[in-house]
């Protein structure tokens, strides 16, 4: 019997017409479809019009699941890992399915489609030659504090992934410790309420003081002095 194939599908961060036709066509053809959290994917199913078994991979199972995964790909299935929006792997489940089916010699087929990072970045107004993609700073104070620190120098654009009840706290945190560097706060990406709210930092939390800021977010932060163009050449010349 011929190995199966393990496939890493983008799903859509807000408009489901984001999803594409190779995306749908795989997850047609997928054996098993093995997602965060199966009711959010049974809706994209059906949404899809794909009656598929769908199995639950999360951080919370995602070591014992991906020997099983492993197993049925083997066995000649073909596997879809699918996160609930956005692309497997980014802050979501699916780095130890991969090391997995590395290490077994499987074939692993990413295919491109829907992110919040990219999208955000690019409307930022910011630097988007060289960025540096944090995730999600931890939400203990000085855990923060420290991996700002550490990553403060960086001349690379920064960018967050942050969480609606937690944006006030983690942008105060970048001006503390970072200073009052320009930013670009963006929601709801692809859905109806999308929002860019650009400024300083202080700007852009006098904008949201007293606010409830809904729907997921990208915050990118410039990077230190990050006043070049993205296309200027660096200063320094060239060795001949």
């Amino acid at each position: 019997m011929s190995i199966g194939k393990l496939y890493l599908v983008p799903t859509p961060i807000g408009n489901l017409s984001d999803m594409t036709d190779h995306a749908r066509e795989v997850l047609a053809a997928a054996d098993i479809v093995a997602c965060e959290d199966t009711r959010t994917s049974g809706r994209l199913m059906q949404h899809l019009g794909l009656k598929k078994k769908l199995v639950s991979y999360h951080e919370f199972n995602e070591r014992s699941r991906s020997a099983q995964l492993i197993e049925r790909i083997h066995a000649g299935e073909t596997v879809a890992v699918i996160s609930d929006a956005g692309s497997p792997g980014i802050s979501d489940p699916a780095y130890r399915v991969v090391r997995a089916a590395i290490e077994a010699n499987i074939e692993i087929i990413p295919l491109p489609g829907p992110n919040a990072l990219i999208p955000a970045l690019t409307a930022s107004g910011l630097p988007t030659d060289r960025f540096f993609f944090e995730g999600f700073l931890s939400h203990k104070t000085g855990a923060r504090k420290r991996r700002l620190e550490a990553i403060g120098s960086y001349p690379h654009t920064l960018i967050f992934y942050e969480s609606p009840f937690r944006i006030h706290k983690t942008l105060q945190a970048i001006f503390d410790t970072l200073g009052d560097r320009p930013a670009c706060l963006s929601r709801e990406i692809s859905k109806k309420f999308e929002e860019h709210i650009r400024g300083t930092v202080s700007e852009i939390l006098n904008r949201i003081k007293g606010k409830t800021v809904k729907g997921e977010i990208v915050l990118c932060v410039g990077g230190l002095g990050d006043a070049r163009e993205p296309d200027e050449p660096d200063s320094e010349e060239e060795d001949t």
